[in-house]
């Protein structure tokens, strides 16, 4: 059955939904004259960075194009469509942005009437970012894929738009990390000075960095994460496609186009789960959260039993692909259960951390550094099963190439929920900012309660959508590694699909894998803490020259912390992004197609690991701190909390600058070994 009519079909219902929820967020009540005022400042902030960041990603992405325009076999097909690929993953990236710096503010003042409106305008202003998104990478594949030929030569057509997913993999590497760089070094400059040196409370008015603290939450949750999470959808279904010529005797155009389907019914679904979300004033709005989310995965299993049906059914082989989408969905069901347990305060990982905060700062650093380790056991299982188990299931279909393409229909299992996913990560940022505002603006303890409790929700939202990143990352990397495997054997016939790690050069490119990963933390992490470093001095002169900030009768000079937030992180974000850029290139081009292979798989299981550790970790402090904020071991201004600052601190560019980014350089060093893997035979 033809099913291609699903792909527009669903493009344009989801726009039509994007709309409706557009206008739901701006028609709402916007807050007192004080709420507006502080927003103001965070979406100014917001976009003047965003604008400055792009401009610099923009003359490194026509560099870029230029040069794979000249070098590539594929020509300026390689070019137009990285050129696509960076702009469609820029525009995620600021659509996600643009709602959430004013669905903030509706939020704050949402939270004024009751939890259920506040957590209602935070997931729905944040499912304009995951639908967005989601709708723009399918669209963006599909209209390039029939612009190339799809229509004459499907076999042809989706070699020639792997450039788009490296596009999307570039800007999201510098998107990420330097929206990482930006809200880290502002966090942790707002907190050290305020929370522990002056003694004042998260989002006071009088800390001079407390703006740029929340403008960040934006830059580096809402736009990076966005534009992250394109470049994941966009990767993943081209190298599905890819993987799909192989199987064109089986199944014909339908193997290529299925992963394009399977997204449009994904995002069907994703669109019914977030109407479900709601929540009474007494509840977890987490269990509403998990309830919206258990509904999307219903319908996208009923959704991936038809569409294997329909499309990838020759002599019953749709059953056994159907059984490795049902893998994906319950491997990314159960990564975001993972990650929960591990960030999420009801647990006792959160709890052991919160517990080390009573004995000081070095027994909250050493508890949550050994959580973050403990943490990247269950997931490696999980991903090992699902390759596994998808890998045979493909085989028993009787096919030849249905093990590799088994695992890229678990992957597209695993990314069926994506937009769901996305709008649980942008609701984070927003509710955090809402607390910030709610704060600033001097509103009830209720109110501030309200947010408080959605915030600690959307630190948990957050770190579940940076597991889910991490577990597709790994699925994909597989496919992807597979089709990199593909491309080399065609232009190389001799070339036997086996990487011998016997061989010295392809030891040293495995080597090289692990060390990249490395040193590419080490550089954010740095980042983070010289950009810091400028905050940090900013604030104390400010409270040391500006008189009457602390008794409330001057205000602080947000505008110049802001500024230097801004020049630091964009500064910053260029060496590790070039040298993810540069090292495998090198690689491919002095040791060959082999030692090529050798390094991205190598850093693919260096780069989960770290990724998993990073973003757990920080995750696991971060709710620590939140969990005695909210009264356990003596609560706001104890010891304990003086402590769980310090660990939070520490976690910061651990959860929200390295780790986000590690999955992000996993996709596009796959991403640049298949565009250029005809320099590397």
């Amino acid at each position: 059955m033809d099913l291609t009519f699903m792909i527009p079909l669903s493009g344009g219902l989801t726009a039509g939904v994007i709309v409706y929820l557009t206008l739901y967020v701006f028609k709402a009540d916007a807050g007192d004259e004080k709420m507006q005022e502080i927003a103001a400042a965070i979406r100014q902030g917001a976009m003047a960075f965003l604008r400055r960041q792009y401009s610099t990603i923009a003359m490194l992405s026509i560099v870029v194009a230029v040069i794979l325009g000249l070098i590539t076999k594929e020509g300026w097909h390689t070019s137009l469509s990285f050129i696509l690929g960076a702009a469609c993953s820029a525009l995620s990236g600021f659509i996600g942005m643009y709602v959430s710096v004013n669905a903030n503010l509706r939020t704050a003042s949402a939270a004024r009437n009751s939890l259920n409106a506040a957590l209602q305008m935070s997931f729905r202003g944040g499912a304009v970012t995951g639908l967005a998104v989601t709708a723009l990478s399918l669209l963006g594949v599909a209209g390039l894929f029939y612009g190339f030929g799809g229509f004459t030569h499907p076999k042809e057509a989706p070699l020639l738009i792997v450039g788009f997913g490296f596009g999307a993999s570039f800007v999201a590497l510098f998107a990420q990390l330097g929206g990482g760089i930006y809200t880290k070094a502002a966090d942790v400059g707002a907190d050290l000075v305020g929370k522990v040196e002056a003694g004042i409370p998260e989002d006071d008015a009088r800390n001079p960095a407390v703006v740029a603290d929340l403008v960040g939450d934006n830059v580096g949750d809402c736009a990076g994460r966005g534009a992250d999470l394109f470049e994941s959808t966009a990767a993943e279904n081209i190298g599905a496609m890819i993987l799909g010529i192989a199987l064109y005797p089986a199944f014909g155009v339908n193997g290529i186009l299925f992963p394009l389907v399977a997204r449009a019914f994904g995002l069907l679904a994703s669109v019914a789960g977030i109407f479900f979300v709601k929540t009474r004033e007494e509840k977890d709005p987490m269990g509403a959260l998990n309830f919206g989310y258990a509904i999307t995965t219903i319908l996208a299993i009923i959704s991936m039993y038809f569409v294997t049906d329909q499309m990838i059914n020759v002599n019953g082989s749709g059953l056994y692909f159907f059984g490795c989408a049902l893998v994906g969905v319950v491997t990314s069901y159960l990564f975001v259960l993972v990650t929960q347990y591990y960030t999420d305060w009801s647990y006792r990982p959160v709890k052991e951390i919160a517990h080390s905060c009573k004995t000081g700062p070095a027994t909250t650093i050493i508890t949550g550094f050994a959580v973050g380790l403990e943490s990247t056991v269950l997931p490696v299982i999980i991903i090992s099963a699902a390759v596994l188990v998808s890998h045979y299931l493909g085989v028993l279909s009787g096919l030849e190439g249905g093990g590799v393409y088994g695992t890229a229909v678990a992957t597209m299992g695993m990314l069926s929920t994506c937009a769901f996913i996305l709008a649980m990560d942008t609701f984070g940022p927003i509710t955090d900012n809402a607390g910030g505002i709610a704060e600033m603006s001097s509103q009830p303890e209720h109110v501030r309660n309200r947010t408080d409790l959605l915030d600690g929700c959307g630190n948990t939202t957050k770190a579940i959508t940076k597991g889910y990143a991490i577990g597709s990352a790994a699925l994909a990397t597989f496919l992807l590694f597979s089709a990199y495997l593909d491309e080399v054997q065609i232009l190389d016939k001799a070339f036997n699909r086996v990487v011998d790690i016997g061989k010295p050069e392809v030891f040293i490119g495995g080597f090289l894998g692990a060390m990249l990963v490395y040193l590419f933390t080490s550089t954010a992490i740095k980042a983070v803490g010289k950009t810091a470093e400028v905050v940090i001095e900013e604030v104390r002169r400010q409270f040391r020259e500006i008189k009457g900030i602390m008794e409330g009768t001057a205000k602080p000079d947000y505008a110049t912390c802001v500024d230097l937030v801004t020049k630091g992180a964009l500064k910053a974000m260029v060496l590790p992004g070039v040298l993810v850029v540069a090292v495998p290139i090198i690689v491919g081009v002095i040791l060959k197609a082999e030692a090529a292979a050798a390094f991205l798989m190598v850093a693919t299981m260096t780069g989960v690991l770290m990724a998993l550790l990073l973003n757990n970790g920080g995750g696991a402090w971060d709710n620590a701190k939140k969990y005695i904020e909210l009264g356990s071991f003596g609560g706001k201004g104890s010891e304990a909390h003086k402590a769980s600052v310090v660990g939070d601190t520490v976690g910061d560019p651990f959860k929200d600058t390295a780790g986000p980014s590690i999955h992000v350089l996993i996709k596009l060093l796959s991403t640049i070994t298949l565009v250029l893997a005809s320099l590397f035979v």
